[in-house]
Protein backbone atom coordinates (compact mmCIF):
# COMPACT_ATOMS: atom_id res chain seq x y z
CA UNK A 1 0.00 0.00 0.00
CA UNK A 2 2.85 2.50 0.74
CA UNK A 3 4.13 1.72 -2.55
CA UNK A 4 0.84 2.68 -4.25
CA UNK A 5 0.90 6.05 -2.11
CA UNK A 6 3.81 7.23 -2.99
CA UNK A 7 3.36 6.19 -6.96
CA UNK A 8 0.47 8.65 -6.39
CA UNK A 9 2.20 11.40 -4.74
CA UNK A 10 4.67 11.22 -7.32
CA UNK A 11 2.31 11.12 -10.54
CA UNK A 12 0.48 14.29 -8.50
CA UNK A 13 3.35 16.06 -8.59
CA UNK A 14 4.07 15.54 -12.06
CA UNK A 15 0.59 16.31 -13.52
CA UNK A 16 1.13 19.15 -11.52
CA UNK A 17 3.75 20.83 -12.93
CA UNK A 18 3.31 19.61 -16.40
CA UNK A 19 0.28 21.54 -16.16
CA UNK A 20 2.15 24.59 -15.46
CA UNK A 21 4.49 24.01 -17.61
CA UNK A 22 2.00 23.36 -21.34
CA UNK A 23 0.35 26.35 -22.61
CA UNK A 24 0.66 29.19 -25.56
CA UNK A 25 4.26 29.06 -24.38
CA UNK A 26 6.43 25.71 -23.16
CA UNK A 27 7.97 26.06 -20.49
CA UNK A 28 10.34 23.38 -18.86
CA UNK A 29 9.77 21.82 -15.86
CA UNK A 30 13.05 22.85 -14.56
CA UNK A 31 12.56 26.52 -15.37
CA UNK A 32 9.40 26.41 -13.76
CA UNK A 33 11.35 25.30 -10.72
CA UNK A 34 13.59 28.10 -10.62
CA UNK A 35 11.03 30.57 -11.20
CA UNK A 36 8.87 29.68 -7.87
CA UNK A 37 12.62 29.52 -5.92
CA UNK A 38 13.06 33.05 -7.18
CA UNK A 39 9.93 34.15 -5.95
CA UNK A 40 9.79 32.25 -2.72
CA UNK A 41 13.26 32.35 -1.73
CA UNK A 42 14.70 35.23 -3.64
CA UNK A 43 17.20 32.90 -5.13
CA UNK A 44 18.52 34.20 -8.54
CA UNK A 45 17.09 33.57 -12.17
CA UNK A 46 18.88 31.40 -14.21
CA UNK A 47 20.28 33.30 -17.69
CA UNK A 48 18.18 31.72 -20.26
CA UNK A 49 14.94 32.26 -17.90
CA UNK A 50 13.32 35.27 -19.48
CA UNK A 51 11.33 37.68 -16.62
CA UNK A 52 8.33 37.17 -19.29
CA UNK A 53 8.29 33.26 -18.39
CA UNK A 54 8.73 34.12 -15.03
CA UNK A 55 5.95 36.28 -14.54
CA UNK A 56 3.33 33.98 -16.86
CA UNK A 57 4.22 30.90 -14.30
CA UNK A 58 3.80 33.35 -11.16
CA UNK A 59 1.09 35.14 -12.30
CA UNK A 60 -1.34 33.11 -14.35
CA UNK A 61 -0.67 29.58 -14.36
CA UNK A 62 0.62 28.84 -11.00
CA UNK A 63 -1.93 29.95 -9.21
CA UNK A 64 -4.39 28.74 -11.85
CA UNK A 65 -2.90 25.24 -11.30
CA UNK A 66 -3.37 25.26 -7.80
CA UNK A 67 -6.34 26.39 -7.44
CA UNK A 68 -7.55 23.74 -10.21
CA UNK A 69 -5.65 21.00 -7.62
CA UNK A 70 -7.71 22.41 -4.23
CA UNK A 71 -10.68 22.46 -5.92
CA UNK A 72 -10.34 18.95 -7.71
CA UNK A 73 -9.47 17.94 -3.83
CA UNK A 74 -12.24 19.59 -2.03
CA UNK A 75 -14.92 17.70 -4.22
CA UNK A 76 -13.51 14.73 -4.59
CA UNK A 77 -13.25 14.57 -0.67
CA UNK A 78 -17.09 15.80 -0.66
CA UNK A 79 -18.14 13.34 -3.00
CA UNK A 80 -16.38 10.28 -1.10
CA UNK A 81 -17.99 10.97 1.92
CA UNK A 82 -21.31 11.77 0.13
CA UNK A 83 -20.73 7.76 -0.93
CA UNK A 84 -20.35 6.55 2.26
CA UNK A 85 -22.62 8.77 4.45
CA UNK A 86 -25.68 7.93 1.79
CA UNK A 87 -24.24 4.43 1.02
CA UNK A 88 -25.20 5.20 -2.42
CA UNK A 89 -21.80 5.07 -5.19
CA UNK A 90 -23.92 7.98 -6.98
CA UNK A 91 -24.85 10.42 -4.05
CA UNK A 92 -22.42 13.73 -4.33
CA UNK A 93 -23.92 17.16 -3.13
CA UNK A 94 -25.28 17.52 -6.21
CA UNK A 95 -27.69 15.32 -6.43
CA UNK A 96 -28.58 16.89 -2.50
CA UNK A 97 -28.89 20.58 -4.45
CA UNK A 98 -25.88 22.09 -3.21
CA UNK A 99 -25.09 23.41 -7.00
CA UNK A 100 -28.89 23.83 -7.66
CA UNK A 101 -29.01 26.49 -4.42
CA UNK A 102 -25.60 28.06 -5.29
CA UNK A 103 -26.64 28.81 -8.76
CA UNK A 104 -29.54 30.70 -7.02
CA UNK A 105 -27.04 32.46 -5.40
CA UNK A 106 -25.70 33.43 -8.05
CA UNK A 107 -28.30 34.57 -10.30
CA UNK A 108 -29.30 36.84 -7.43
CA UNK A 109 -26.07 38.82 -8.19
CA UNK A 110 -25.94 38.11 -11.79
CA UNK A 111 -29.50 38.94 -12.78
CA UNK A 112 -30.53 41.15 -10.49
CA UNK A 113 -27.26 43.00 -8.95
CA UNK A 114 -27.47 42.04 -5.72
CA UNK A 115 -24.71 43.52 -3.49
CA UNK A 116 -22.79 43.05 -0.41
CA UNK A 117 -22.22 46.58 1.06
CA UNK A 118 -18.60 45.22 2.88
CA UNK A 119 -17.14 44.19 -0.40
CA UNK A 120 -18.74 43.99 -3.70
CA UNK A 121 -16.02 41.34 -5.44
CA UNK A 122 -16.53 38.95 -2.92
CA UNK A 123 -20.70 38.92 -3.29
CA UNK A 124 -20.56 35.76 -5.57
CA UNK A 125 -18.49 33.72 -3.94
CA UNK A 126 -20.28 34.88 -0.50
CA UNK A 127 -23.69 34.31 -1.64
CA UNK A 128 -23.00 31.31 -3.65
CA UNK A 129 -21.60 29.75 -0.97
CA UNK A 130 -24.15 30.23 1.65
CA UNK A 131 -27.04 29.12 -1.06
CA UNK A 132 -25.48 25.97 -1.66
CA UNK A 133 -24.46 25.18 2.07
CA UNK A 134 -28.27 26.55 2.81
CA UNK A 135 -30.04 24.13 0.91
CA UNK A 136 -28.40 20.91 2.39
CA UNK A 137 -29.36 22.26 6.05
CA UNK A 138 -32.90 22.69 4.50
CA UNK A 139 -32.48 19.57 3.30
CA UNK A 140 -31.47 17.89 6.54
CA UNK A 141 -34.47 19.78 7.72
CA UNK A 142 -37.07 18.88 5.71
CA UNK A 143 -35.59 14.74 6.11
CA UNK A 144 -35.75 14.72 9.65
CA UNK A 145 -39.44 16.28 9.84
CA UNK A 146 -40.45 13.91 7.10
CA UNK A 147 -38.50 10.55 8.48
CA UNK A 148 -37.53 11.06 12.52
CA UNK A 149 -34.78 8.54 11.50
CA UNK A 150 -33.43 9.72 8.79
CA UNK A 151 -32.69 7.32 6.66
CA UNK A 152 -30.93 7.75 3.54
CA UNK A 153 -33.48 6.98 0.83
CA UNK A 154 -35.30 10.12 2.25
CA UNK A 155 -32.40 12.41 2.10
CA UNK A 156 -31.46 11.61 -1.24
CA UNK A 157 -35.18 12.40 -2.57
CA UNK A 158 -35.58 15.22 -0.46
CA UNK A 159 -32.35 16.80 -2.22
CA UNK A 160 -33.42 15.47 -5.79
CA UNK A 161 -37.18 16.98 -5.51
CA UNK A 162 -35.53 20.70 -3.34
CA UNK A 163 -32.94 20.75 -6.28
CA UNK A 164 -35.31 20.10 -9.10
CA UNK A 165 -37.38 23.41 -7.50
CA UNK A 166 -34.93 25.68 -7.35
CA UNK A 167 -33.63 25.28 -10.62
CA UNK A 168 -37.15 25.77 -11.49
CA UNK A 169 -36.84 29.42 -10.12
CA UNK A 170 -33.69 30.10 -11.54
CA UNK A 171 -34.53 28.84 -15.08
CA UNK A 172 -37.47 31.24 -14.84
CA UNK A 173 -34.94 34.29 -13.73
CA UNK A 174 -32.91 33.28 -16.99
CA UNK A 175 -36.49 33.49 -19.18
CA UNK A 176 -37.19 36.83 -17.30
CA UNK A 177 -33.53 38.43 -17.40
CA UNK A 178 -31.29 38.30 -20.85
CA UNK A 179 -28.63 40.79 -20.35
CA UNK A 180 -26.35 38.86 -18.10
CA UNK A 181 -27.04 35.27 -19.36
CA UNK A 182 -23.86 34.52 -21.00
CA UNK A 183 -22.20 35.49 -17.92
CA UNK A 184 -24.73 33.24 -15.61
CA UNK A 185 -24.20 29.75 -18.23
CA UNK A 186 -20.33 30.45 -18.32
CA UNK A 187 -20.72 30.45 -14.14
CA UNK A 188 -22.55 27.25 -14.36
CA UNK A 189 -20.07 25.86 -16.50
CA UNK A 190 -16.83 26.50 -13.92
CA UNK A 191 -13.97 27.76 -15.19
CA UNK A 192 -10.46 29.05 -13.35
CA UNK A 193 -9.65 31.76 -16.25
CA UNK A 194 -9.08 35.36 -14.66
CA UNK A 195 -8.17 33.70 -11.03
CA UNK A 196 -5.37 35.19 -9.21
CA UNK A 197 -3.46 34.80 -6.16
CA UNK A 198 -6.43 36.17 -3.80
CA UNK A 199 -8.49 33.43 -4.76
CA UNK A 200 -5.75 30.53 -4.10
CA UNK A 201 -5.27 31.91 -0.05
CA UNK A 202 -8.84 31.85 0.15
CA UNK A 203 -9.69 28.43 -1.05
CA UNK A 204 -6.49 27.03 -0.07
CA UNK A 205 -6.96 26.52 3.23
CA UNK A 206 -10.89 26.37 3.17
CA UNK A 207 -10.07 22.76 1.36
CA UNK A 208 -7.32 22.06 4.09
CA UNK A 209 -9.01 22.40 6.92
CA UNK A 210 -12.07 20.72 5.00
CA UNK A 211 -10.03 17.91 4.65
CA UNK A 212 -8.75 17.50 7.76
CA UNK A 213 -11.74 18.16 9.62
CA UNK A 214 -13.65 14.84 7.64
CA UNK A 215 -10.59 12.68 8.09
CA UNK A 216 -11.37 13.09 11.98
CA UNK A 217 -14.30 10.96 10.86
CA UNK A 218 -12.48 8.13 8.82
CA UNK A 219 -13.84 5.69 12.00
CA UNK A 220 -17.02 6.50 11.52
CA UNK A 221 -17.38 7.06 7.64
CA UNK A 222 -15.48 2.79 7.90
CA UNK A 223 -18.62 1.76 10.31
CA UNK A 224 -20.87 3.55 8.23
CA UNK A 225 -20.06 1.84 5.14
CA UNK A 226 -21.83 -1.24 6.98
CA UNK A 227 -25.18 -0.36 7.43
CA UNK A 228 -26.52 2.23 10.40
CA UNK A 229 -27.49 -0.82 12.40
CA UNK A 230 -24.30 -2.24 12.45
CA UNK A 231 -22.84 1.51 13.22
CA UNK A 232 -25.31 2.45 15.97
CA UNK A 233 -24.32 -1.04 17.97
CA UNK A 234 -20.94 0.01 17.80
CA UNK A 235 -21.55 3.13 19.97
CA UNK A 236 -21.89 5.67 16.27
CA UNK A 237 -24.43 8.18 16.79
CA UNK A 238 -26.08 8.05 13.63
CA UNK A 239 -28.25 11.24 13.22
CA UNK A 240 -25.30 13.81 14.28
CA UNK A 241 -22.72 12.26 12.46
CA UNK A 242 -24.23 11.90 9.42
CA UNK A 243 -25.80 15.47 10.05
CA UNK A 244 -21.94 16.56 11.19
CA UNK A 245 -20.69 14.85 7.45
CA UNK A 246 -23.08 16.16 5.38
CA UNK A 247 -22.87 19.52 6.31
CA UNK A 248 -18.86 19.24 6.05
CA UNK A 249 -18.98 17.72 2.75
CA UNK A 250 -21.94 20.23 1.08
CA UNK A 251 -19.28 23.40 2.15
CA UNK A 252 -16.41 21.68 0.78
CA UNK A 253 -18.80 21.77 -2.78
CA UNK A 254 -19.94 24.76 -1.44
CA UNK A 255 -16.51 26.72 -1.34
CA UNK A 256 -15.45 25.64 -4.36
CA UNK A 257 -18.49 26.29 -6.32
CA UNK A 258 -18.27 29.90 -4.95
CA UNK A 259 -15.49 30.54 -6.65
CA UNK A 260 -15.30 28.82 -9.53
CA UNK A 261 -18.59 27.49 -10.73
CA UNK A 262 -20.28 24.36 -11.16
CA UNK A 263 -18.12 21.72 -11.90
CA UNK A 264 -19.50 18.17 -12.05
CA UNK A 265 -18.53 14.32 -11.97
CA UNK A 266 -15.19 14.81 -10.06
CA UNK A 267 -16.69 14.19 -6.87
CA UNK A 268 -18.52 11.18 -8.62
CA UNK A 269 -15.41 9.65 -10.37
CA UNK A 270 -12.13 10.47 -8.16
CA UNK A 271 -13.83 8.50 -5.25
CA UNK A 272 -14.68 5.36 -7.26
CA UNK A 273 -11.10 5.00 -8.79
CA UNK A 274 -9.21 5.22 -5.32
CA UNK A 275 -11.81 2.28 -3.87
CA UNK A 276 -10.36 0.50 -6.81
CA UNK A 277 -6.76 1.18 -6.29
CA UNK A 278 -6.48 1.26 -2.18
CA UNK A 279 -9.24 -0.18 -0.89
CA UNK A 280 -12.21 1.08 1.05
CA UNK A 281 -10.97 2.21 4.07
CA UNK A 282 -11.23 6.15 4.56
CA UNK A 283 -7.57 6.24 5.68
CA UNK A 284 -6.57 6.24 2.51
CA UNK A 285 -10.02 6.95 0.78
CA UNK A 286 -9.95 10.58 2.14
CA UNK A 287 -6.65 11.84 1.22
CA UNK A 288 -6.22 9.54 -2.32
CA UNK A 289 -9.37 10.96 -3.42
CA UNK A 290 -7.65 14.57 -2.65
CA UNK A 291 -4.84 13.83 -4.71
CA UNK A 292 -6.55 12.08 -7.27
CA UNK A 293 -9.56 14.40 -7.41
CA UNK A 294 -6.97 17.70 -7.73
CA UNK A 295 -4.25 15.40 -10.68
CA UNK A 296 -8.01 15.00 -12.37
CA UNK A 297 -9.18 18.54 -12.09
CA UNK A 298 -5.72 20.07 -13.36
CA UNK A 299 -5.53 17.91 -16.63
CA UNK A 300 -9.47 18.75 -16.91
CA UNK A 301 -8.41 21.99 -17.12
CA UNK A 302 -5.71 21.82 -18.84
CA UNK A 303 -7.38 20.27 -21.73
CA UNK A 304 -10.09 23.20 -21.95
CA UNK A 305 -7.39 25.81 -22.32
CA UNK A 306 -5.12 23.95 -24.64
CA UNK A 307 -7.80 21.25 -27.08
CA UNK A 308 -9.17 24.31 -29.01
CA UNK A 309 -6.53 27.06 -28.38
CA UNK A 310 -6.64 29.76 -28.23
CA UNK A 311 -10.56 29.22 -27.50
CA UNK A 312 -10.70 27.77 -23.90
CA UNK A 313 -13.60 25.71 -22.73
CA UNK A 314 -15.16 25.78 -19.68
CA UNK A 315 -13.89 23.21 -17.32
CA UNK A 316 -17.48 21.70 -16.23
CA UNK A 317 -17.78 20.93 -20.13
CA UNK A 318 -14.52 18.75 -19.90
CA UNK A 319 -15.21 17.06 -17.12
CA UNK A 320 -19.03 15.96 -18.22
CA UNK A 321 -17.55 14.72 -21.13
CA UNK A 322 -15.23 12.08 -18.93
CA UNK A 323 -17.98 11.96 -16.04
CA UNK A 324 -20.88 10.97 -17.79
CA UNK A 325 -20.09 8.18 -19.90
CA UNK A 326 -18.28 6.60 -16.09
CA UNK A 327 -21.88 7.50 -14.23
CA UNK A 328 -24.04 5.27 -16.87
CA UNK A 329 -21.25 2.94 -16.31
CA UNK A 330 -21.46 2.63 -12.69
CA UNK A 331 -25.81 2.76 -12.42
CA UNK A 332 -25.93 0.05 -15.39
CA UNK A 333 -23.21 -2.15 -13.54
CA UNK A 334 -24.55 -1.75 -10.62
CA UNK A 335 -28.32 -3.06 -12.14
CA UNK A 336 -26.66 -5.47 -13.50
CA UNK A 337 -24.69 -7.16 -10.55
CA UNK A 338 -28.63 -6.74 -8.69
CA UNK A 339 -29.52 -8.93 -11.20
Amino acid sequence: MKIKVIIAVCATLIIVLFGIAIGSVYIPPGNILRIIGHNIFAQDLAEHVTPAHAAIIWNLRLPRALLAFFAGAALSVSGAVMQSVLRNPLASSYTLGVSSGASFGAALVIFLGVSLPISQMMTLPVLGFVFGLGTILLVMAIAARMDVHMENHTIILTGMVLALFINAITTLMFALFHENMQRMVFWQMGSFSMRDWHTVFIMAPAALLGVLFITRYKWELDIMTFGEEQAQTVGVRIKSVKLILLIGAAALTGVTIAFVGVIGFVDLVAPHIVRKIFGSSHRYVIPMSALLGGAFMVLADLAARTVVAPVELPVGAVTAIIGAPFFAYIYFGRRKKEA
